[in-house]
């Protein structure tokens, strides 16, 4: 496994000013282009009727339209081995930027686009193309923003400045979630499926153009500028270096991205649904109470990686992840008979999910420079699309057998996190 410190950026000087531009644009710009990503889910039951005949059955519709959100998971990996190849050989500031043009272009092509009603079956099927471009968009972003920010700054804030980042990225679920709100309180239904849903994809679309201008301002990473200088870069295929020389450092980043797609999939996005029908609370308080709950999420991951500069990501992921099995458990089993304690205890939860902050810094290390992107990227969007695709199945069978099963789950991951922390405590990580 490769050496887990990173290899350049290893003054000891402080955050500069410069340093904060580019954690803010980087931020900023993940914040956008993971709205973009997720808005499609908000708004799946009206995208159904405008875009799938309307003499189908609803089960139908709601399973071709989600096979289309679907779809956006499915192209991640693809997308991301192509631009973190391209991000390894030519620059990260290059992909950093055509990853949010990618995005926004599919985005604001969405709020323009005709329906099923007027275009016919070609409506699903451009629907669907923009949404395999928006995930090809996504797996280059993520992994693609996490190494920008981690090459800029020195190895003493790496963990703040990917905290910083993740931050960004769950912001903009919460962007999404308020939107959703906002267009459903601002019109009627007939309105919002006559032409208000249009707005938050044009929003998006906007916005992310805005971005893609932003980031001309960014500067490419002083390591990869090294590397050129050097002439350092990876001779060969750097996904096939990956493969061959760091399969420790793939495991270990593999299974912290299990637990990150655990803390966000059925903690953050999967809760306000069992919130209704588990627990009957009404849409609009689970709503408030999973708003709450990604404020304090954001909080957390920047919380949690400036603690993995100070203390090492392996004690905060076993503090974080101990912290995280207990109020999960508390969380779920104590709504039933305490639905007063939903506020305080989800916003308590949310924070501790923050550990995830903590995975970022851990996989960026993992990797020498030369093949960083390529190593963090091939990790990250494989085992996001495999894990984060199987566990709301899971989860559901679970909840089938027992009402927590969600809980059940996400202690089990939580445990996988300790586990990851003590090895890398052992490797003084």
């Amino acid at each position: 496994m490769a050496s887990l410190s990173l290899d350049a950026a290893t003054s000891a000087r402080p955050l500069t000013r410069g340093d904060y531009k580019t954690l803010s644009l980087s931020a900023l710009g993940g914040a956008l282009e993971f709205y973009d990503f997720i808005i499609f889910v908000f708004f799946a039951t009206v995208v159904g009727k405008l875009f799938f005949p309307a003499d189908i059955p609803e089960w139908l519709r709601q399973l071709q339209t989600f096979g289309i959100f679907a779809a956006g998971y499915l192209a991640r990996p693809l997308g991301g081995i192509v631009m973190a190849h391209f991000g390894d050989l030519l620059g990260r500031k290059r992909m950093f930027t055509l990853s949010i043009f990618l995005m926004a272009v599919p985005t604001l092509s969405m709020g323009l686009l005709p329906t099923y009603a007027q275009i016919g079956i070609w409506a699903p099927i451009v629907l669907l193309l923009l949404r395999v471009i928006q995930g090809a968009a996504i797996g280059g972003e993520v992994p693609g923003a996490w190494v920008f920010v981690a090459e800029h700054v020195p190895a003493r804030h790496v963990g703040y400045a990917c905290g910083t980042l993740t931050a960004g990225l769950t912001a903009g679920i919460l962007l999404g979630s308020l939107m959703a709100a906002l267009i459903n309180s601002l019109y009627s239904a007939e309105e919002v499926l006559d032409w208000a849903w249009r707005v938050p994809f044009l929003a998006g679309g906007v916005f992310g153009l805005l971005a893609v201008y932003l980031r001309r301002w960014l500067h490419e990473t002083p390591v990869f500028a090294e590397l050129q200088q050097r002439k350092a870069l990876a001779e060969e295929l750097p996904l096939k270096t990956v493969v061959r020389e760091h399969r420790a450092a793939v495991l270990i980043s593999m299974l912290l991205t299990w637990v990150l797609t655990a803390g966000i999939v059925v903690v953050i996005l999967m809760t306000p649904n069992l919130l209704q029908t588990l627990y009957h609370f009404d849409a609009a308080t689970a709503l408030q109470a999973n708003s709450l709950a990604i404020v304090c999420l954001t909080v957390g991951c920047v919380l949690a990686g400036a603690l993995a500069d100070r203390l090492g990501a392996g004690r905060v992921l076993i503090g974080g992840c101990l912290a995280l099995g207990g109020l999960v458990w508390t969380f779920y089993s104590s709504l039933q008979t305490h639905p007063d304690w939903l506020f305080p205890l989800y916003a308590v939860t949310g924070l501790a999910v923050g550990v995830i902050g903590t995975v970022p810094y851990v996989m960026v290390n993992a990797f020498p420079a030369a093949v960083r992107f390529s190593g963090l990227s091939f990790s990250y969007n494989l085992a996001y699309a495999v894990f984060g695709g199987l566990t709301p199945m899971l989860v559901t069978l679970l909840l089938q057998a027992d009402p927590l099963g969600a809980a059940y789950y996400v202690l089990a991951l939580s445990a996988l996190g300790l586990a990851c922390g003590l090895y890398l405590l052992v490797r003084k990580a």
